[in-house]
């Protein structure tokens, strides 16, 4: 029988950043493979290099050396344009500041992504109603952000990322404008998804009291990932 392959693969990732001062490296020789289902836990204080990793393996930057793959595919030699279309079907994000968009309802929030595939307004509408309910927002669907608390926006920002049904989904410190009750909820639904979905999750988070959740953690010390 064929092992089944990873998910998600970072080979000997480095990233620097060149300034006039100085060159800061921020990440050095990262490795790390996920298995499709797997809800990985990353750790470290602010600084340490956490969003650059979650940005790198999620396309939104480019390592200065190093290999990544996500379901095989090498994505160094990818251009932007095709990344774009890859995040746009394999890859879901959740941050610290929910980026709802004002002008639109909830409703029309998650399902943008849906229209911006080029779904039909009818059907991106159906599927996003019923991610909606299963993150318990339905009621509020036609409330924009202004008129959400803090925990349902950032509710309502999960539920923009589940609802095209990524393979992978990313979140950067999501919990962190939300209070310990609020947490816990984001945290429990996001075990619920892995469980009922296997959605993939790699979370970065200063919060170690997290740590339960995930099936791995791992520190980020001086830019190398280590296992805790």
């Amino acid at each position: 029988m064929n092992e089944a392959k990873p998910l998600l693969r970072a080979t000997n990732l480095v990233k620097v950043y060149v300034t006039e001062a100085e060159e800061l490296v921020v990440l050095r020789g990262v490795n790390i493979t996920v298995n499709r289902g797997e809800t990985i836990g990353i750790f470290g204080p602010s600084g340490s290099g956490k969003s650059t990793l979650l940005h790198i393996l999620g396309t939104l930057d480019r390592p200065t050396s190093g290999n990544i793959e996500l379901e095989g595919r090498k994505l160094n030699d990818m251009s932007d344009r095709e990344l774009s279309k890859l995040r746009n079907r394999l890859i879901g994000f959740v941050f610290q500041f929910h980026y709802l968009i004002p002008e639109l309802n909830l409703l029309e929030n998650v399902a943008l992504p849906l229209l911006l595939r080029g779904m039909k307004r009818k059907e991106a509408f159906r599927i996003s109603m019923k991610t909606l309910e299963d993150v318990g927002l339905a009621d509020r669907w036609k409330h924009h952000p202004d008129e959400l608390s803090g925990g349902e926006r950032q509710r309502g920002a999960f539920a923009r990322a589940i609802a095209p049904s990524p393979v992978l989904i990313l979140a950067d410190e999501p919990t962190g404008n939300l209070d310990s009750e609020n947490s816990q909820r984001l945290m429990d639904l996001m075990m619920s998804l892995n469980e009922s979905l296997n959605t993939t999750f790699i979370m970065v988070t200063h919060n170690e009291g997290f740590r339960p959740y995930f099936q791995r953690s791992f520190r980020l010390v001086e830019g190398r990932l280590m296992a805790f």
